[in-house]
């Protein structure tokens, strides 16, 4: 039940199919969660008690709660259950044999440890997708070690990049390694889905962070490789990338202005009072630009701080040149671009009241994606489940109590 009545029923693509989440923390629950968002009916497995680490983390817990828990535990059924048990384990056992995918991070070898390796989970159930997440893979000489999203992103080459020259290398200010790879993993489990309705078999989704991290790394490698070039920490710009930065304004505020192909400059240029730059041979092309980026963001910047942000705004969505605020949270909702596509809405809390948090993405135009409920309390579906859709009874369900199962 919601703070207002039944939960809403899912609509999305995934509606009708059922997905068990194992494991804690990020990179496993996040791809719950866009399966959830998705449709999915996403049953979480949670030590009893406990629970997931994430229902404490967070910068602020208001009343308790983690408000990171209410984002990332959404659309989940909350199911306590000891797997280190052997009554655990044959109640997710029983459970994935009518599911369809398994999401699971735990250190590999660990399943196979509970007698849950695909080979025995997909003898019962010969279509199951097996989504599993790592740091190093489910295979090679790293795959036993323990694996964090900070590992993984200083492995696949993000944090070497990141930051200003003068420092050691940054990290950035969210988990984005375990996020790349839970969204790697969603695309993998989408993909398996899909093949099975020709296959009818299921199969392994094995996604490792470092290599979701390496993924998205451009082309770093065949330009070491080739052109004997290493990228290097170059702070708010890229290099050769030229003007596209973050400039001051007259108010204190930074703005960043994204004018880097040739056609967008010379469209900076007249806003800037001084078309001729675009024909200027210093300027004219995307190379020589780049040869003289630190020149010309002195001279961007020194437009751009005659102008308060709005103002500046305003010049340059005139001109047609790419231009936009450094947003934060009272930012993202005071702007009607977020009210008009809802890219932020509103859910209610049995504790907290009314949250608000991030709209599911993408939007799909026939059966959209939704937020229909933030993360639950801990064991709050257990019976439900376990008598619904694994078949248990009363008995067995004072007995599992007990015992510490459940």
């Amino acid at each position: 039940m919601t703070a207002d009545g039944p939960r809403p029923t899912a609509t999305g693509p995934l509606a009708g199919v059922r997905v068990v989440e194992m494991g804690q923390l990020i990179a496993g629950p996040f791809c719950g969660q866009i399966l959830g968002d998705l449709g999915a009916e996403v049953i979480k497995l949670e030590q009893p008690g406990t629970g997931d680490p994430m229902r404490e983390w967070g910068q602020s817990r208001p009343r308790g709660e983690s408000l990171w828990w209410a984002v990332v535990g959404r659309n989940k059924k909350s199911v306590t259950v000891n797997l280190r048990t052997p009554d655990g384990q044959d109640v997710a056992r029983r459970l994935i044999a009518s599911s369809d995918v398994v999401v699971e991070n735990f250190r590999p070898g660990t399943l196979e440890r509970w007698g849950m390796d695909y080979e025995t989970l997909s003898s019962a159930n010969p279509g199951l997708v097996l989504a599993r997440v790592s740091g190093f893979g489910q295979t090679g000489p790293y795959s036993s070690r323990a694996g964090y999203g900070s590992i993984g992103e200083a492995m696949g080459g993000l944090r070497y990049v990141v930051g200003d020259p003068s420092t050691p290398p940054s990290r950035v200010g969210i988990s984005i390694g375990d996020t790349l790879a839970a969204l790697f993993a969603a695309i993998g489990t989408l993909g398996a889905v899909y093949e099975r309705t020709r296959s009818g078999r299921g199969q392994v989704v094995d996604s490792a962070i470092y290599e979701a991290v390496l993924g998205v790394m451009e082309s770093i490698v065949p330009e070491w490789v080739v052109a004997n070039y290493q990228r290097e920490r170059s702070g708010a710009t890229l290099p050769g990338i030229a003007p596209s930065n973050v400039y001051p304004t007259r108010d204190g505020a930074w703005i960043l202005v994204a004018a880097n192909q040739d056609t967008v400059f010379a469209r900076l240029a007249d806003a800037m009072g001084q078309p001729e730059l675009a024909t200027d041979d210093r300027f004219r092309t995307h190379t020589a630009r780049g040869e003289r980026q630190q020149e010309l963001d002195a001279m961007v910047a020194d437009f751009t701080v005659r102008y308060d942000a709005h103002a500046l705004e305003s010049l340059l969505q005139d001109h047609a040149v790419p231009v936009g605020k450094i947003y934060r949270p009272a930012d993202m909702l005071s702007d009607k671009q977020f009210a008009a596509r809802d890219s932020i809405v509103e859910t209610e809390h049995p504790v907290l009241g009314t949250v608000p948090m991030q709209n599911a993405f993408p939007r799909l135009s026939r059966t959209d994606s939704s937020v229909r409920w933030p993360g639950p309390a801990l064991g709050e579906h257990t019976r439900e489940v376990l008598t619904e859709v694994a078949g248990y009874d009363a008995d067995d369900l004072a007995r599992f109590a007990a015992d510490g199962v459940i």
